[in-house]
């Protein structure tokens, strides 16, 4: 039988027929003569041992490990049931969850800041749908393609949404640009059905590699007159000479199907200057280049408010010399920082800002820094008495004229505090006329007086140095905008198209601006170059009607008795259109019906696109 047994199993190792294997059913296991009987291995019943594995510890002891995440439980077979695995695998961040798409969830409907609105909803898991909100996110909040191979951000998606498939560096890199082509398309679609007037705005620089870039954005309003900006090109140039530039334009024009341009707002570089002539006789070429170009160039105001600045501040006196050196003394070491703060606090000073060191090249900058050292002036005193470091920096400091810097006084703090109200008048400027999401040309005239106003009252200053700054400022003032044959005339219609300014604000302004004799004269330019403009538009309006009127008569009309009443129609429906846009007849027309009304309160919340 020994020798029979060992056959059997040599057998069924071998992989054999179960032919040879002797049936030992109804066999009492008791005979010495017969095989004892195998006992049939039980399935486990609980579906958790589906992810999980039994092995037995160092101890002895059983236990089970998730096929997952690797965590270990107690799985002894007498004394230890499965619940704690079954409530493992529904918070198992790595176990893979398969969801039916088709299935929605009741979920609730989330307010535009991210609070819960209370409003039930359903939603349905949607790969696709996540990814492009992941290339969303990452142009939006401009983060690395890595972003999502890091492991927080796995493990964060692990615990909030472990179904999405998270996309490698390179695939989300293909998301992003089929992103870009998808709101391109749209976008050119928009402006071949809207065909808005465009008004470009450029700025080239050049980058640490030295390499030269250009951004083209287009501003335009939509028939809904809501304002837009959209970046159509971001590229390098091959140089910043105006031809260059203007090639690049053009080309970027042409790509977009865009004609109709109707203003260019550069910075007052003189290669911007070939730029735009460039481009105003290809604007001639293609027929859309509004009264020959005459308001195409447009000079930007925040430029020339920085130039202007830059010049005034070259006189800025020894004060504030002394307060930029003690500010530098101070943010030189973490341990001079410390001390400031409790000086701060020794002296009650509630101010959450801390000290800003200007740039040369940024006159905001000095602001901000003044700004906030003033308030920190009793700081500064305190400090001064516990580093006898600073008084020797202060006295050691020689200025551009070889003179010592000297100590931080009284004087010197009152001389910083009627700076910063100077610097406040041009940074609050700046910030208005620089919004890119609201219109800003109806009131580009009216900062224009309002910095000539503040100029020409500093220029009467009893403190010396702010004399000086103020007629260095208005010297450039004058550069710019101080001979009115050279000013944009777009910059006093826009003016005059604000239904608070009209005919009666505009002339008044120039008149205090320019002089009576100037002023008179400019105001008589103004009016005919708008009448002029104005009588473009009609003409325009006049021809697209009559062509747009004539197709249809042809394809909508049949017979000749329908044909000669319709005409007719249309031909009365258009010169009754024509006499009211134009006036003719003895009636005023809308530009003069418009001029004619009162003028519009002056409220914070106008919105002139309303």
């Amino acid at each position: 039988m020994e020798e029979n047994g060992s056959r059997v199993s040599e057998t069924c190792e071998g992989g054999g027929s179960n032919d040879s294997i002797p049936n030992t059913e109804g066999l009492s296991p008791d005979s010495p003569d017969e095989a004892p009987k195998k006992r049939k291995v039980m399935q486990p019943r609980s579906d958790a041992w589906k992810h999980f594995e039994k092995y037995d510890d160092p101890s002895g002891a059983k236990r089970a490990k998730c096929n997952y995440c690797q965590k270990t439980y107690v799985a002894a077979t007498k004394g230890n049931g499965t619940t704690s695995m079954n409530n493992h695998l529904i918070k198992c961040p790595k176990m893979p969850r398969i969801m039916d798409n088709s299935q929605t969830q009741i979920s609730f409907l989330l307010a535009s800041n991210g609070a819960n609105e209370g409003v039930l909803t359903t939603w349905k898991f949607d790969q696709a749908l996540s990814r492009k909100a992941l290339a969303q996110m990452i142009i939006l909040d401009e983060l690395p393609f890595s972003f999502v191979e890091k492991e927080g951000f796995k493990k964060f998606m692990g615990v909030t949404m472990p179904q999405f498939q998270i996309p490698s560096r390179r695939t989300l890199t293909r998301d992003c640009y089929e992103l870009y082509c998808e709101q391109r398309h749209s976008l050119k679609k928009s402006f071949n059905e809207a065909r808005p007037k465009i008004c470009l705005t450029t700025d080239t620089w050049t980058s640490i590699q030295r390499i030269n870039y250009m951004c083209l954005t287009a501003h335009f309003i939509d028939r809904d007159w809501k304002l837009h900006k959209r970046i159509i090109n971001f590229c390098p140039i091959s140089s910043h000479k105006g031809d260059d530039m203007a090639s690049v334009i053009t080309n970027c024009l042409l790509d977009w199907g865009l004609e109709n341009v109707f203003t260019i707002t550069v910075d007052n570089a003189s290669s911007n200057d070939v730029t735009v002539r460039e481009v105003s006789k290809q604007l001639t070429t293609w027929g859309t280049n509004i009264m020959n170009g005459k308001h195409l160039h447009v000079r930007c105001m925040a430029h020339i408010l920085n130039l202007i600045v830059q010049d005034g501040l070259k006189e800025i006196g020894v004060s504030i010399k002394r307060v930029r050196q003690a500010v530098r003394y101070i943010r030189q070491s973490p341990a001079r920082i410390r001390k400031f703060k409790e000086c701060c606090e020794s002296q009650k000073l509630t101010s959450k800002r801390s000290l800003c060191l200007d740039v040369s090249t940024r006159w905001n900058s000095t602001y901000m820094m003044l700004d906030t050292a003033q308030q920190f002036e009793l700081a500064f005193d305190k400090y001064s008495f516990f580093d006898i470091g600073l008084l020797h920096h202060l006295r050691t400091y020689v200025c551009e004229d070889g003179t010592s810097a000297g100590d931080l006084t009284s004087v010197d703090w009152d001389n910083v505090r009627t700076m910063v109200k100077f610097l406040e008048a041009f940074y609050l400027l700046t910030l208005r006329v620089s919004g890119s999401i609201y219109v800003t040309s109806n009131v580009y005239f009216v900062e224009i007086c309002e910095l000539d106003l503040i100029l020409k009252e500093w220029m009467e200053h009893e403190d010396t140095s702010l004399k000086e700054m103020a007629k260095k400022m208005k010297e450039k003032f004058v550069k710019y905008w101080g001979e009115p044959e050279k000013m944009n005339k777009m910059i006093f219609i826009a003016s005059i198209l604000n239904p608070r300014n009209k005919l009666e604000y505009v002339p008044f302004a120039i008149v205090r601006m320019f002089g009576e004799n100037e002023g008179k004269k400019l105001i008589l330019e103004v009016k005919n170059y708008m009448d002029s403009l104005f009588d473009y538009y009609v003409k325009k309006n006049s021809i697209g009607t009559s062509s747009a009127s004539s197709g249809n008569t042809t394809t909508t009309v049949s017979g000749y008795g329908s044909f000669l009443k319709r005409g007719t129609m249309r031909t009365k429906l258009e010169f009754e259109k024509h006499k009211e846009v134009t006036g003719g007849l003895g009636t005023k027309s809308e530009l003069e019906r418009y001029l004619a009304k009162d003028l519009e309160p002056e409220t914070d919340d106008f919105k002139i696109l309303k």
